[in-house]
């Protein structure tokens, strides 16, 4: 039986050597490559190499190599069409039957090829020709080199409406075959069919082989209807399982371990002329899934480098849905959006190839792109929006089908949650206050308890602090430990080391530290140590702040109990805030350097974290029975 080139190419495409070579040899995965003993020697060493990219088995102890056929006909004796029955089962495809139909649908598709291959040569002639002289000039002005045109086999498609049509005719090609291979635009209103592509650049689109299957048409008009038009879907072409440049990108791809997808013809060429010869392009359609297979058998996490715009976002953001369903461990995507709306040729005519190699460096993993769209300008600022934020987060990720990947998705944003809210989820084990106990049960210090957010301290003069020119935290820290000097020497090392932006509160924090120092100090005295040390306006101005909020634990005659309880949050906040501030500086500065969408997204996290810290107060269990606080109803 014969089998045609597209049905032997579509089992390769679906069945990886690695599966068909595992049914007989013991393979390990290393590096790019899988490794095994030989089938056919008897050996110790592993010299047995599959390589699913190239689609090639190697064995250097046998002297042997060859593809999934050869590798069944090798070990099972098979004669070759019963191995291609064997490995079509295997793919899920039924063998075409050999009927005068699929001989004469064979034999059309060899016909469509040729007229597109003669097609892709009759524009190659007219870009070279005194026709394609403002084409050319459009090239050179994208710096598109000879070379390059010649790699690449650009071309030019004249005005004129049946310039392409009477070219092929006189090949010999039919009018029928040139409409069935999508070069030709008819209809019933259609009296004489025209040339598809007039008066643009054309880029020659080939299946994995190497042979044209179709055309991409850049217009020259600035006022053209499409800018970029791609044939129509034939027997040939399907645009949502085509990748522009596969055919050459496989071999470099398979040898830097790396595939880069960019989003159009010339960011390819750009590219390829720049160093990166890996890269492929979508045919101006969200990515398919399709598409994805192909690209997962170059790598296991291809690169999406998308426009650093609107567009361009809102392309990573589909690309995101189309992908969840499919990913699994060693399958994934990573994107790199670029800056200041640039594309990927922009950005190398502009910055040169280092500054292209720099950004595809740094590529955000699937998740970080996933968190980045569901957070990013979302208001969170009430308990709905935050448990919506939760819910479409599950949703989102039950899209995932592997049971492993789908449950470290499911950690990994219960614990940036836990950070964005400023939540700690080990406080449900915790008794009262949030306090641990010891072995003894005594209650012991600890920072580890939850943060809750509350109008008391929110509203407060004493935490917002701006008039009196003293920042919120470093007053309600010291105030407390003022008010409640008891809590002094348990809290001597974090006061310590407090970092303080006011040189009074600093001079305050010193005078505590040298009356703890004092074993012998009565905690009475602390006032009057103050006082001896010309302190008592500094004390005066906390106390005023203190004077007009409904915070109570700041209080002297609060409960011991709820004045610890909210200096040790008070102490968490403050770490929590200095460390926050300068990561924001330290991203600030990167992005004055360079501006990308990746250190912007940690931006905006890290100003969404301090938004969460802002008003935070300690909200104790049975506050008004243990301080003796008085009654709302009084």
């Amino acid at each position: 039986m014969r089998f045609s080139p597209s049905f032997l190419d579509e089992i390769r495409a679906r069945v990886p050597v690695s599966e068909v070579v595992r049914q007989k040899v013991k393979l390990r995965k290393e590096g790019k490559e899988w490794r095994g003993l030989s089938p056919f020697n008897a050996e110790k060493t592993p010299s047995f190499y599959v390589n699913d990219q190239k689609m090639r088995w190697f064995d250097f102890s046998a002297g042997k190599n060859g593809n999934i056929f050869d590798f069944v006909m090798e070990t099972e004796g098979l004669s070759f069409p019963e191995a291609v029955e064997r490995l079509a089962a295997l793919a899920g495809l039924p063998l075409p039957v050999e009927t005068r139909e699929q001989q004469e649908q064979d034999r059309r598709r060899a016909t469509l090829g040729e007229a597109l291959e003669a097609a892709a040569v009759f524009f190659e002639k007219q870009l070279a020709g005194a026709a394609g002289r403002e084409a050319r000039a459009y090239l050179d002005r994208r710096q598109i080199s000879l070379s390059a045109r010649e790699k690449f086999r650009l071309g030019f498609a004249p005005p004129e409406r049946h310039a392409l049509r009477d070219y092929l005719a006189a090949k010999g090609a039919s009018v029928e075959t040139m409409i069935e291979a999508g070069l030709l635009v008819h209809g019933e209103e259609i009296a004489v069919p025209y040339d598809r592509f007039r008066n643009r650049i054309m880029f020659p689109i080939c299946d994995r082989s190497g042979r044209v299957i179709a055309f991409g048409g850049r217009a020259l008009e600035a006022d053209a209807q499409a800018k970029y038009l791609n044939s129509p879907e034939t027997p040939l072409f399907h645009k949502g399982a085509t990748l522009y440049n596969l055919h050459n990108a496989r071999k470099a791809a398979h040898e830097m371990g790396a595939v880069i997808a960019v989003e159009g013809y010339i960011d390819v060429i750009a590219l390829t002329a720049a160093g990166f010869p890996n890269a492929v392009a979508p045919l101006g359609t969200a990515l398919t899934a399709e598409q994805c297979a192909l690209l997962w058998r170059l790598a296991e996490e291809p690169i999406l480098c998308f426009d650093g715009d609107k567009a361009g976002l809102k392309a990573a953001f589909r690309a995101v849905d189309t992908v969840l369903p499919l990913i699994g461990p060693g399958r994934s995507l990573r994107f790199v959006l670029l800056p200041d709306g640039q594309d990927p040729d922009e950005l190398l005519r502009a910055a040169g190839p280092e500054a292209l190699a720099e950004a595809l460096s740094r590529p955000l993993p699937l998740v970080d792109l996933l968190w980045m769209r569901e957070t990013d300008s979302a208001a969170l600022d009430t308990p709905e929006r935050r448990a919506a934020l939760e819910r479409r987060l599950r949703e989102i990720v039950g899209e995932i089908r592997d049971d492993d990947l789908r449950r470290h998705y499911l950690q990994e944003f219960a614990q940036r949650l836990d950070s964005l809210f400023g939540r700690d989820r080990r406080s449900q084990f915790r008794g009262p206050y949030g306090a641990r106990r010891s072995a003894g049960g005594r209650r012991r210090a600890t920072d580890d308890g939850p943060l809750a957010i509350g109008p008391g301290l929110a509203n407060s003069p004493l935490f917002r602090g701006v008039k009196a020119g003293i920042a919120p935290r470093e007053a309600l820290i010291l105030l407390i430990l003022i008010n409640h000097p008891d809590l002094i020497d348990s809290r001597v090392e974090d006061l310590a080391t407090l970092d303080l932006d006011s040189g009074d509160m600093r001079a305050l924090r010193d005078a505590l530290l040298r009356f703890a120092e004092r074993s012998e100090s009565d905690k009475a005295q602390l006032r009057p140590f103050l006082a001896s040390l010309e302190l008592e306006r500094t004390v005066a101005r906390l106390e005023a702040m203190a004077a007009h909020s409904t915070l109570w634990s700041v209080r002297p005659e609060a409960a011991a109990a709820d004045a610890g309880e909210s200096l040790r949050q008070a102490f968490v906040l403050h770490r929590r805030s200095l460390a926050l501030n300068r990561e924001l500086r330290a991203v600030q500065a990167l992005l004055a350097d360079n501006p990308n969408e990746r250190d912007y997204a940690r931006l905006k996290d890290i100003q969404t974290q301090l938004s969460a810290l802002d008003g935070a107060e300690a909200a104790v269990e049975g506050y008004g029975a243990l301080s003796g606080r008085p009654s709302r109803n009084l």
